[in-house]
């Protein structure tokens, strides 16, 4: 079995919309390199005055 690594050892960005940090998810693993968000709601409202 793998080991699992520790939350602070996973690659991580800053997301587009409201500037906070998040880390990589398996759900990502294949698109890691494209996620811009950190959340549905966070890309819901990209592109909105006052977001």
């Amino acid at each position: 079995m793998a080991k699992m690594k520790k939350r602070a050892d996973l690659p991580q960005k800053i997301c587009a919309t409201c500037g906070r940090p998040f880390a990589w998810r398996r759900k990502w693993a294949r698109d890691w390199e494209n996620v811009r968000y950190c959340s549905d709601r966070c890309r819901d409202q990209r592109g909105r005055p006052g977001a």
